[in-house]
């Protein structure tokens, strides 16, 4: 059962990566978690197998009925039971954190049809409530994910105390229990050499700056996570209106650096486009390192309009299926990494030519 919903995940488009979006040309999703305890039961880290055990099974059930989790195309998972192939899959899908690559006994994942809405069960805390969107609108899946943690909050009783807020397992989560993020594509700001600044002065504001999967990961395909640090001290909407403020920001200086790179680097801008384009579409054997980062540049040639037979979605959807454990699902089957190097190009070779 756990492999078939896998297989079907994997069938299923990608919501915030596939659909469109406000600002989609660089901001490639929206991003907010809010972390929730149960009252009177101890954090993951200090329960014991049964106790987590039986934390898993009544939040399956708390979860079967709320309106946006109770669909019967919704996908329930008991982590600790999957292979690592199938978490590393998870992973890519931005469904699990990398936590989860290593999970405690009663980890769990529930997750509707078009995998904008999810709840990661017992990983640093009782529940992990995420809802992802595409492009920048980070004020409506507040929405979305408020009436989820309300509906859920009826059911169950989440531990809350009135001077810390929301108890969390890190301190650093007390408060409202939220983390906001936008994934953005700066190719733009990277070619010239801005991204640096721009870095330390969101760092400056408070703000984080992540890699592809967010916390401890590494900055691949010109893609950069910005959330908030702090949420003890301000509102959901303080925390919201302040990342949006700053993203709107980065945007700005993105598309002005793009403007900037046709107006006076025309040259060198389609001399790196059209040189990842090549080796995309002509090489037998890429990384996926390799295969990302000519992707952002292919990216970047469909958004300012250089490419009339590569559509957008194509891209967006070649940045999930040439990461590892994704491209093992294409196969059918588990490759070494030379092997999936071979495999790699094949299939990037097949998407370019079509």
């Amino acid at each position: 059962m756990p492999d078939e919903q896998i297989d079907n995940l994997f069938r299923q488009p990608v919501c915030w990566l596939m659909d469109n979006g406000p600002e989609d040309d660089i901001a490639i999703s929206s991003r907010i978690r809010l972390a929730r305890n149960l009252s009177g039961e101890p954090f993951p880290i200090r329960s014991d197998d049964a106790t987590l055990g039986g934390i898993r099974d009544s939040m399956f059930s708390a979860l079967g009925k709320v309106d946006s989790m109770k669909d019967s195309n919704t996908s329930v998972f008991r982590v600790d039971e999957l292979s690592e192939l199938d978490r590393r899959f998870l992973l890519e899908r931005h469904l699990i954190s990398r936590e989860f690559l290593n999970p405690r006994h009663g980890s769990g994942l529930v997750t509707n049809r078009e995998q904008g809405a999810f709840v990661m069960i017992n990983e640093e805390d009782h529940l992990r409530l995420q809802v992802l969107a595409p492009g920048f609108q980070l004020n409506e899946i507040w929405q979305q994910i408020n009436r989820l943690d309300d509906e859920l909050s009826v059911q169950l009783p989440f531990a809350f105390d009135k001077t810390f807020g929301y108890l969390t397992s890190c301190p650093t989560n007390l408060g409202t229990g939220m983390r906001a993020s936008v994934m953005l594509h700066l190719p733009g700001l990277v070619l010239t050499n801005q991204i640096q600044a721009v870095v330390q002065g969101v760092n400056k504001l408070g703000l984080a700056v992540r890699g592809f999967y967010g916390e401890g990961s590494q900055t691949l395909g010109n893609l950069y996570q910005i959330s908030n640090q702090s949420t003890l001290g301000e509102s959901e909407d303080q925390i919201i209106r302040r990342l949006s403020t700053v993203i709107s920001q980065i945007i700005a200086h993105e598309k002005k650096a793009r403007a900037l790179l046709l107006a006076n680097r025309q040259c060198y801008l389609m001399n790196h486009i059209g040189r990842a384009y090549g080796l995309l579409k002509h090489s037998y054997i890429i990384t996926g390192d390799e295969s990302l980062n000519c992707l952002s540049a292919l990216r970047l040639g469909v958004d300012l309009n250089m490419f009339q037979s590569v559509n957008i979605h194509t891209v967006n959807e070649l940045f999930l299926l040439v990461q590892a454990a994704h491209l093992q699902k294409y196969e059918g089957h588990e490759l070494n990494q030379e092997n999936r190097d071979v495999v790699r190009a094949a299939l990037l070779r097949k998407f370019l030519q079509e």
